[in-house]
């Protein structure tokens, strides 16, 4: 009797628990795995054999250097490439770079250092996009950034930000520069500590809606090709360095017979990415040809020109824009530029180069560098004859 309720007990307990279990669902099964979308590969870097000089060691990419050396170390003011994923343009709507970073060295060829954010465009209250290609110059201990980037209504004016460092941060001043307009400031500063910025682009540049020296948001046409091209821009700046001294004037930049270059010169005219430098007593400006890729130049006896066109630097690079700067480092001097070696071809996707020491003549004109082997480029300046019949 006792086994058979011991049993009956037994029974009801297991009925208890079976139940209880049923009453408690099971949690289903984790779902299976979401394949992620695979990350596009980086792309292929180009043969290192068809370059002169290799990329700078780094891990972002980066174009538009402007060098300095200050307190003995080089410190080189680059645009920060990335890729954003809009379709290229001739107006450079590809390039929506939106922060900087201080590239800096102890020499040439020595490790280079990538620097934190030294200005990122949500810190400028006037800025709406597209930070290109900046400069910097040192005063009195102070440290000063100069950049384009577009205001709220879609117009490229030039910023300038405030720092205690050469790396940054750069605190940016809470308008642009007035009267300040385009792109591309190049700061130089004299034998005399006078500073000038120059500046300008065409297409994407805006330059061409400066004509009248005003705004025109219609007028977005070139001169004619038998009429002087579009000169690039230069005013000194003002002793606090965050102000123009007076209204801009043009850089002109003529031929041995003392006339403009013309408009449809499109081998030697102006058309971005402004440079001066002095080398003994003459000034050079230098500066990109654009569509045909070269970095030329011009000497002139002041800063303020007129310049005499002499002719090519850099040969064209692989990849659509050519950008520089030139400085002089114990005792040498080099060009500083950018291709797109790393991203083989991908015009927004760039890189800094290894500077090239340059040869001055004993008449102070500068011996060309080519600095691309390859043959997936635009045709050289020499070979380009309707610009260039254009041109006599």
């Amino acid at each position: 009797m006792q086994r058979k309720v011991i049993v009956a007990i037994t029974s009801i307990a297991a009925s208890a628990t079976f139940l209880a279990a049923c009453a408690k669902k099971e949690p289903p099964p984790p779902p299976p795995p979401v394949a992620e979308v695979a990350k596009p590969a980086a792309p292929a870097g180009a043969d290192p054999a068809k370059f002169l000089t290799q990329p700078l060691d780094i891990d972002i990419y980066s174009a538009d250097p402007s060098a300095h050396v200050f307190n003995g170390k080089v410190y080189v003011y680059p645009s920060h490439d990335f890729d954003s994923g809009i379709p290229s343009d001739d107006l450079g709507n590809q390039y929506a770079m939106k922060d900087y970073q201080v590239l800096s060295m102890d020499s040439i060829g020595g490790p280079v250092t990538v620097n934190p954010v030294a200005l990122d465009i949500k810190d400028v209250p006037w800025a709406s996009e597209k930070m290109w290609a900046p400069d910097a110059a040192e005063k009195d201990g102070k440290y000063y950034l100069y950049f384009p980037v577009k205001d709220k209504e879609s117009v490229f004016r030039i910023g300038v930000a405030v720092g205690d460092n050469p790396v940054g941060p750069f605190k940016a001043q809470p308008e642009a520069i007035k009267n300040s307009f385009s792109m591309d400031p190049a700061v130089f500063k004299d034998s005399d500590g006078k500073y000038y910025m120059y500046f300008g682009g065409l297409w994407g540049g805006q330059l061409q809606h400066w004509k009248t020296g005003k705004w025109d948001p219609k007028d977005d046409a070139q001169p004619a090709d038998d009429k002087p091209a579009l000169f690039p821009k230069v005013a000194r700046l003002a002793d606090n360095m965050t102000e123009l001294a007076e209204k801009p004037k043009d850089v002109k930049i003529l031929d041995t017979n003392g006339k403009p270059l013309l408009s449809g010169d499109h081998v030697r005219r102006f058309f971005e990415a402004s440079w001066t430098f002095k080398y003994k007593n003459n000034y050079y400006f230098s500066y990109s040809t654009g569509d045909t890729h070269t970095i030329s130049y011009a000497m002139g006896k002041s800063p303020y020109g007129p310049f005499t066109y002499k002719g090519v630097i850099l040969e064209p690079v692989l990849g659509w824009t050519n950008h520089h700067s030139i400085v002089e480092v114990d005792g040498k001097w080099y060009i500083f530029y950018h291709d797109t070696q790393r991203s083989n071809g991908v015009n927004h996707l760039r890189n800094v180069k290894q500077p090239i020491e340059i040869t001055y003549n004993e008449d102070g004109t500068i011996q060309p560098i080519d600095a691309y082997f390859g043959d997936d480029i635009p045709p050289k300046a020499d070979a380009a004859p309707a610009a260039a019949a254009a041109a006599k």
